[in-house]
């Protein structure tokens, strides 16, 4: 019995909906196992039964669903035979589930502490004091700051990546045998997802912990996991090591899948320099920007944007690139004039653009539309969506009728969408259908900018390739031109034609996006580049290894806002410089423009020193 699989999956098949009425499967005869000690990585796109199978593994099914048939076993617990009591015997003790949101899964109004300690206290494993220790020790292990107090502070008090990282800690505290993963690291930023994923494989590997990962990232798992299983419409595609997976796909699915996560830069038409006298369609000079109750010089009590000036040529696509607080968001919402600015110029076309949307002209206000990242706050759930395309229709260009269903299905087809669904709600349409519905209604009203706030950051990786090509079709057929914002490298590289990357609210680097190709660059553009997971396992060890380098020490900062925003968290700062002098703007041989005190052939070096090891 020693060399027995700790999870063992046979035949397993889940349904939606229940007789006499349809039923649909949409879990198709799954077999799968996993080892004592292994990670087994679940994967594939929206919809392929990722997750529906994981919760499997807690005897557990989505409201409207039912496991139908097969057998699902946790060591020696035959979980499907389980009655109501020995589930809840089974959830946590047995099998834990760290889930995606981990906002959604904390209390608000209860201490971390209290909510991490729960589950041991609920089963009555340990005593109040032992398991305050325990957690203590975990969120030592998971690379948590202030290990013994981190527990007294509440859930917003904390910031995303280390939420996340406390939720393992929840569902480890038990000592179970399996945890499930469920795209724990889809919210969040590189640089945080780096580290959340390197605290999760150091406790997985101490612990031995048995784990399913469910992603749709193939490079974030080949960093996890030692076996993939592929899915597709709840069935199973390929099942084999993380290596074969990678370098030699026996299934079409999953080298589409691949052809995905390794997705060449597109062919970008340069708009024609129409002549010098042709003004930017959108520039903006020293903008600052923030929230708050604003003082009698102007300035916010908040400011998340300082002297950020970038232009956006007619026809083209700008990326903006940053982690989360670096003010992406919040310059696409001063364009959009939805927060007003506390100091600079924004030109549209080249004439001066009101801050408040009140005293922007009717034209001004159809010419420069926003697609919001998520898809399902920004649509109308009662309405159809013929309905939510219909009132842009009407409001910009006076359209009723035969003439706005005409148009209507027009822009349809323009996203690629069938005229089918004209008639269903959004609740009726998976996650890329509706931001095809999203960016179909910001293109009703004919605009000639987009500011894209993270459009694919909540999709899989097939459906947000597709929706990248679909952008980069309509900017060739409409000539439409982008703010594209993203927190994904590789996204912007695919898209855009320039970059800038703002951090803390500060334009460290702009520049064409070939600026991210190789060094120079700015110190935080680099640790961005080195945060983006490679296709290939050991990454991830061979990444921390560099990356655990102790900072060079530096003494008090001078009081001037000015100062470097990046040098607490700079690799090559310099005391006395750093922490003294504001940087100066320097260009790089690559034409970027980089706010640092390094030399470019300084910056290339260490730069290229610390990469030749990988």
């Amino acid at each position: 019995m020693a060399d027995r699989d700790m999870i063992e999956v046979k035949g397993l098949r889940v349904v939606a909906g229940a007789a006499p009425g349809p039923v649909t499967e949409i879990v198709k005869g799954v077999d799968f196992s996993v080892k004592k000690g292994e990670v087994l990585a679940l994967i594939g796109e929206s919809g392929s039964g990722k997750t529906t199978i994981a919760l499997s593994l807690l005897g557990y099914a989505r409201a409207g669903c039912s496991i139908s048939s097969g057998s699902v076993r946790v060591g020696e617990v035959d979980v499907l035979s389980l009655d109501a009591k020995g589930r809840r015997a089974l959830r946590a003790r047995t099998v834990a589930y760290v889930a995606q949101s981990a906002s959604a899964g904390f209390n608000p109004a209860r201490t971390i502490m209290d909510q991490v300690t729960e589950p041991a206290l609920l089963h009555h494993l340990m005593t109040k004091d032992a398991a305050r220790a325990k957690a203590i020790d975990l969120f030592r292990a998971l690379a948590l700051p202030a290990p013994e107090t981190i527990g007294e502070r509440y859930p917003h008090q904390v910031s995303g990546g280390q939420l996340q990282r406390l939720m393992a800690a929840m569902a480890l505290i038990t000592d179970p045998a399996v945890v499930v993963f469920d795209e724990p690291t889809t919210a969040l930023d590189v640089t945080t997802q780096i580290e959340v994923l390197a605290a999760f494989k150091k406790v997985i590997r101490e612990l031995g912990t048995t784990a399913v990962y469910v992603s749709h990232d193939l490079a974030v798992v080949a960093q996890m996991a030692d076996r993939i299983v592929v899915l597709n419409g709840g069935a199973v595609k390929e099942n084999g090591v993380v290596a074969q997976v990678l370098d030699a796909p026996v299934d079409a699915y999953t080298r589409q899948l691949l052809a995905a996560t390794r997705r060449p830069e597109a062919e970008l038409e340069t708009p024609q320099n129409l002549g010098k006298h042709i003004p930017p369609l959108l520039e903006i000079r020293g903008l600052s920007a923030g929230y708050g109750r604003v003082d009698r010089f102007g300035n916010p009590a908040v400011r998340v944007l300082d002297d950020v000036s970038l232009s956006i040529p007619r026809g083209s696509t700008l990326g903006v690139i940053g982690e989360s607080g670096s003010g992406k968001t919040t310059l696409a919402r001063v364009v959009a004039g939805l927060v007003d600015r506390a100091g600079g110029e924004v030109l549209f076309d080249g004439k001066p653009l009101p801050a408040q949307l009140s005293r922007r002209t009717p034209e001004q206000y159809r010419q420069i539309q926003i697609v919001f990242q998520n898809a399902d706050t920004a649509l109308n759930p009662s309405h159809s969506i013929a309905d939510i395309l219909g009132r842009p229709l009407a409001f910009y260009h006076h359209l009723s009728g035969s003439a706005a269903k005409k148009r209507m299905l027009e822009l349809l087809d323009l996203v690629k969408l069938p005229a089918s669904i004209a008639t269903r709600t959004p609740a009726g349409l998976s996650g890329g259908q509706k931001q095809r519905v999203n960016l179909a209604r910001a293109l009703a009203a004919d605009p000639a900018l987009i500011l894209c706030d993270e459009v694919t950051s909540a999709l899989d990786t097939v459906v947000g390739a597709a929706i990248l090509d679909l952008l980069a079709e309509l900017r060739r057929e409409l000539g439409v031109s982008y703010m594209f914002i993203s927190h994904d490298i590789s996204t912007v590289r695919a898209i855009c034609d320039e970059v800038i990357v703002l951090y803390a609210g500060h334009r460290v680097e702009a520049g064409q996006r070939d600026v991210l190709a190789a060094p120079p660059y700015h110190p935080y553009t680099e640790l961005l580049v080195d945060s983006v997971p490679a296709l290939k396992p050991g990454w991830l060890d061979a990444r921390r290894e560099i990356g655990c380098a102790t900072l060079p020490a530096m003494g008090e900062s001078a009081n001037i806002p000015e100062l470097c925003a990046f040098r607490a968290r700079c690799p090559v700062r310099i005391d006395g410089t750093c922490n003294m002098t504001p940087p100066s703007l320097k260009k790089l041989p690559s034409g970027a423009e980089i706010l640092c005190h390094h030399p470019a052939a300084e910056l290339n070096r260490l730069q290229t020193e610390e990469a030749s090891p990988v």
